[in-house]
């Protein structure tokens, strides 16, 4: 079966779920678009990963990496296989000592691990055909929607007290947050200069 390169395009709240995220995947040199509903940590945990950013301690997908580079295991890539009932499937390629082995994740488990690992997402071409969408919007455009969810009041504040709350939130260990307030200081910091 032909397989489909995708790249992480958007990280946002669901507008068919609540309490739910989307993550979106971009068909690399193309238009379509598969939207991808998963939860708050699972989305915490792709964010964490897509802003660097080192939490106080370990999150469950960097344990499971350190793991892995333990017994010399690397994932070699990410195959979204299969869609059924409208729960996507997906596999971790990896590789040992010239052997190669897929062990079955869930899809945000295996987005989250894709990052850590820097490694390719793939699907299919049924998978594309069938939940794919095709938007209009061009790829700048939907790079600059990853995780931007600004609140005017958090925009007119300065740098240093922005600086501060993102400091309280990785204390706290809300990464979505911290990294929305990363974007917002790292904006105003190139604005300024």
């Amino acid at each position: 079966m032909k397989k489909v390169r995708l790249d992480i395009m958007a990280l946002s709240h669901s507008v068919t779920q609540s309490h739910n995220y989307a993550v979106v995947l971009g068909e690399e040199n193309g238009k379509r678009r598969l939207p991808i509903v998963i939860g708050g940590f699972e989305a915490q945990a792709i964010a964490v990963a897509l802003e660097n950013m080192t939490p106080n301690r370990p999150l469950t997908h960097d344990l499971f990496k350190n793991t892995l580079d333990a017994f010399d295991i690397d994932i070699k890539e990410v195959l979204i296989n299969n869609l059924l009932d409208g729960i996507f499937y997906a596999q971790l390629i990896c590789e040992q000592n010239g052997n190669v082995i897929q062990i079955d994740a869930r899809t945000s488990d295996a987005i989250s691990m894709a990052v850590r690992y820097g490694c390719p997402i793939y699907t299919f071409e049924f998978i594309m055909e069938s939940a794919g969408v095709i938007l209009e919007e061009d790829d700048t455009e939907s790079k600059k929607s990853l995780s931007k969810t600004k609140s005017t009041s958090v925009e007119t504040m300065s740098v240093a007290s922005l600086e501060k709350l993102l400091e309280e939130a990785l204390e706290k260990e809300d990464y979505e947050k911290a990294a929305q307030l990363r974007d917002i200081i790292s904006s105003k910091k190139t604005s300024d200069s």
